[in-house]
């Protein structure tokens, strides 16, 4: 077992790392907000042996880790390796607890720390178990209809190359964005701008978007059909032997041009904000 006592971290990363390093089996984690579940779901990531997580919460917090592709892509890494599974319930949640074998954590937050209160009195211990067992049992599974991270990147790597996954990669790095602020990109917009940037065809990027999970054609459309329009990209047509031409993407923007990965997510969303997209 990971802590025994009371423990006092400056952050969740740092006490969910005490708790979880070094256990195995299954652990239940209950009634986590927003916050909690994106320090589970790295700390897990960083993991070399984590433990069988079961996350049970409300579906609105589960819905709001599907909207950040980066941290639910790595989750849905964790689900693919039944590291972690995902259910919600309209149980009412008192309180964050981490259930395991012969502990029961409270986990209290405060304004600069948080704090990891154990109790170890066995029947109290069962008695948390089983309720919360009960209730997994009959609860709904939640899908995050987001890709595992190394599938996106093996896949971009296969259809287009390692410089191009390692542009898309840095980019979506870049626009990762503090929890309750909004980030000017997307990741189908990072995903046309980084084939735009490696001159790929309109066609190849959404036929990959399509069957990797990242977003449909029509919306791998719609994007840059924005995108064109504000002035961030052109498009040259290609002719095929058979059926209309293929679009060819390309920067439109000499900014955009002379930036690397990082610097282009950045400018990109300026221009953006500045256009009103």
């Amino acid at each position: 077992m990971a802590i025994s006592t009371n423990t006092v971290e400056s952050s969740r990363e740092g006490l969910f790392s005490d708790i979880f390093a070094n256990e195995g089996g299954e652990v239940f984690a209950v009634g986590f907000n927003a916050e909690s579940v994106e320090a589970l779901v790295e700390v897990l990531a960083d993991l070399d042996d984590p433990p069988r997580v079961q996350l049970m919460t409300e579906e609105s917090v589960l819905k709001a880790l599907r909207s950040e592709f980066e941290l639910a892509s790595m989750a849905a890494e964790l689900v693919a390796a039944e590291t972690l599974s995902l259910r919600t319930t309209h149980e009412l949640f008192e309180n964050a607890l981490v259930v395991m074998e012969e502990v029961v954590i409270s986990v209290v937050p405060t304004g600069r720390t948080v704090a990891g209160l154990v109790s170890d009195d066995g029947e109290f211990v069962d008695a948390v178990s089983e309720r919360w067992r009960s209730v997994w049992e009959v609860g709904t599974e939640f899908g995050l209809r987001t890709p595992a991270w190394s599938r996106v990147a093996d896949s971009l790597t296969t259809e287009f190359g390692a410089d191009m996954e390692a542009d898309f990669e840095a980019m979506i790095g870049a626009v990762a964005t503090p929890r309750g602020t909004e980030s000017a990109l997307d990741e189908v917009e990072v995903s046309v701008l980084a084939a735009a940037k490696h001159e790929k065809m309109l066609y190849d990027v959404s036929t990959w978007g399509e069957d990797v999970g990242v977003a449909s054609r029509a919306t791998f459309s719609r994007v840059k059909n924005r995108l064109e329009d504000q002035g961030l990209i052109e498009t040259e047509k290609e002719p095929i032997d058979v059926g209309r031409p293929r679009l060819r993407l390309l920067l439109g923007d000499e900014r955009l041009r002379e930036a690397n990965a990082d610097e282009l997510a950045s400018v990109a969303g300026s221009l953006l904000s500045t256009t009103g997209a």
